[in-house]
């Protein structure tokens, strides 16, 4: 029972250790937060992925994976592409900052757009799969027969993490009242988005 224990502490731990870093998913999570738009959702997407990912991890997918490195280029270069459009809109809300205080219109839309631009962040940005199946795949075989408890103490801080930042966030609600400060958040956001999608780029 405590080696359970301790494989679950270890792998929350290094969990924790590798999502709670600034990063595109992080930053659009923030931002859903603070404006309330479908939270539940992107959390949910977030913390599923996470778990599908730990456990490809875990089971042992990641050495398989290596054994084709373009796998990861072609990755690479897709979700390069894609952080860096997300990020020059991003810069555009900073000069337009009325686009990023806006609530009105569609919600189903909103929630929709809201849903396809996390589960792209999640699932075309290499690091995902570098941290979360082959580091924390590799991490977890040296646990042996504990593999899969230090694989779901991992998931669970996934969960907590993102739970956290997205119903967290709103709290900053009324530091963000005003648009000058929606405008920094989004050029976080932007500066985030484009460094990590040039990198990417670059490493393809």
């Amino acid at each position: 029972m405590n080696n359970a224990l301790t494989a679950a502490a270890a792998g929350f731990g290094t969990g924790l250790s590798l999502i709670v870093a600034i990063g595109a998913q992080n930053a659009f999570v923030l931002r859903q937060g603070v404006r309330r738009d479908a939270v539940l959702a992107v959390v949910g997407i977030c913390a599923l992925s996470d778990a599908v990912l730990i456990a490809l991890g875990v089971g042992g997918v990641g050495a398989v994976v290596v054994a084709w490195p373009g796998a990861l280029t072609a990755v690479g270069w897709i979700g390069g592409a894609f952080l860096l459009c997300y990020g020059a809109l991003a810069a555009r809300r900073v000069f337009r900052p009325s686009d990023a205080l806006r609530t009105d219109g569609d919600a189903a839309g909103s929630r929709r757009r809201a849903v396809l631009t996390c589960l792209a962040l999640t699932w075309l940005n290499p690091h995902v799969y570098l941290d979360t199946v082959f580091l924390l795949g590799s991490v977890a075989a040296d646990r042996g027969p504990l593999r899969w408890t230090f694989g779901l103490g991992a998931a669970v801080a996934s969960l907590v993490w993102f739970a956290a930042l997205g119903f967290g966030a709103r709290y900053l609600g009324r530091f963000l009242a005003r648009p000058a400060a929606w405008r920094v958040l989004d050029g976080l956001v932007a500066l985030t988005m484009i460094v990590l999608g040039v990198s990417l780029v670059a490493g393809a």
